[in-house]
């Protein structure tokens, strides 16, 4: 029963106990009956009076649940005149501008945070107390690979991709630095933060590739110099001393001097040979800047399919390149390219134990390169490592012509990668800057 209903209860009841008294007294005094009756009308008057003075404050505090109810923080109440109903009203109005206040500087944080998650260069994805994607910015959406709509409602254990993959099963507090083919690199780490007394997760993505390969080139470029200058200055000084101790050998019996000229030559030879590979080790630190022209992508893997013909011939290899009508365009250096894909299609027929084929496609939009094979493919472990500086599987590789391969691309803006084909074998892509 509300407060305002007892009330109006208690009045009438009242009324109803003093005009019985006063009917009561009726037949011995009509007078005190008259005079009871007047009184009584008084009493009701005043409390009709105190009825409506009660019922302000009462109407005054729906109205202002109402108010906070539809969150309307604009509206405010006027002084009445009575100092108990204006001193409510002061304290109410006071609350509103708190309110107020509150609510625009919560709005204008909620909006500066917005702001700086959307422009952070670090990507960001916000879950809800599900832990599904509530929020995420441009940067995570293309690490990622896929569009924020794609995002949207997913569950963190369910990202797509291979970086979404690795992120699965990230504990709050836990930092993990990720590594993809071998070029890819991130930082990566999930914590929480509170909203309205909850706890709701978050995952911050930061790519590390550019300073990892910028302190790889450093140090390998480094070494490289080292090693080439002091290998060649003891090989030049080595060669130097063998030959004109092959001016000696005259004076030796013939069955020593054939002996002793055998084994300058080979020493000869070794570090002629170590001299070679010096030179092949320090050109990946000598390339130069690439003399970018536009170029039609079409031409350029149809030279490619000329060039290596007669070696894919011998090893029973067919290198098929898929027909494009129109020309694709690309800015380019051009014999930089074409080295690169030579050792891109020469490391595909050696994957390729048996009679195999090479398919090679160009598509457009932005202009991307595909060289396709069906040999032995690579292993999760090998493609994680695969463009590391000189790591190779071969068993008597060194690891340079991918290295090569890398810098090449890296300083043409390209974006490549290599992966494992649907069927088995392996593509490998490489997706230019229009030439256009």
């Amino acid at each position: 029963m509300s407060l305002r209903l007892r009330f109006i209860l208690f009045v009438i009841l009242v009324h109803v106990v003093v005009f019985g008294l006063a009917l009561f007294i009726l037949p011995t005094d009509k007078w005190v009956f008259l005079i009871a009756e007047i009184i009584l009308l008084g009493i009701l008057f005043f409390s009709i009076h105190l009825y409506r003075a009660f019922l302000k404050p009462l109407n005054l505090i729906a109205s202002g649940v109402e108010t906070i109810r539809d969150k309307d923080f604009q509206s405010k109440f006027l002084p009445t005149g009575q100092p108990e109903l204006d001193e409510l009203i002061d304290v109410y109005n006071r609350m509103i501008d708190q309110l107020r206040e509150e609510r625009t500087k919560q709005r204008e944080q909620h909006y500066f945070l917005e702001r700086l998650i959307h422009a952070s260069p670090t990507g960001v994805l916000i879950l809800d107390l599900d832990d599904k994607v509530s929020l995420v910015n441009p940067i995570a959406a293309r690490l990622l690979g896929c569009t924020t709509d794609v995002l949207l409602g997913r569950s963190c254990n369910d990202l797509p991709g291979p970086l979404g993959e690795a992120l699965t099963g990230m504990e709050p507090g836990e930092k993990r630095v990720i590594s993809l083919s071998g070029m890819q690199t991130y930082r990566c780490q999930k914590s929480h933060f509170l909203d309205r007394g909850f706890h709701r997760h978050f995952l911050l993505i930061e790519e590390l590739t550019k300073e990892i390969l910028d302190t790889q080139k450093k140090a390998y470029t480094s070494v490289i110099r080292m090693m080439s200058h002091e290998v060649n200055n003891t090989v030049g000084a080595v060669n130097s001393i063998l030959e004109s101790s092959l001016a000696f050998a005259a004076q030796l019996t013939d069955g020593d001097r054939e002996e002793f000229t055998s084994v300058a030559h080979v020493a000869i030879n070794r570090n002629n040979g170590l001299n070679s590979f010096m030179t092949r080790l320090a050109s990946v630190v000598r390339v130069p800047e690439p003399d970018k022209v536009p170029y039609d992508l079409v031409n350029l893997l149809k030279s490619i399919q000329v060039l290596t013909a007669a070696e894919a011939q011998e090893r029973g290899i067919e290198v098929k390149l898929t027909p494009c009508e129109q020309p694709v365009m690309a800015a380019i250096d051009v014999d930089q390219i074409e080295q690169v894909l030579i050792n891109i299609v020469r490391n595909a027929m050696e994957s390729i134990e048996n009679d195999g084929t090479i398919s090679m496609q160009v598509t457009s939009a932005p202009p991307c390169i595909t060289i396709a094979d069906n040999g032995r493919g690579i292993s999760e472990e090998v493609r994680k490592q695969m463009f590391t500086p000189f790591y190779t599987n071969k068993r008597n590789g060194h690891g340079v012509g991918l290295t090569l391969t890398r810098e090449v691309l890296l300083n043409h803006g390209c974006r490549f990668n290599l992966e494992p084909g649907l069927n088995g074998g392996a593509v490998f892509w490489i997706e230019f800057e229009s030439g256009e």
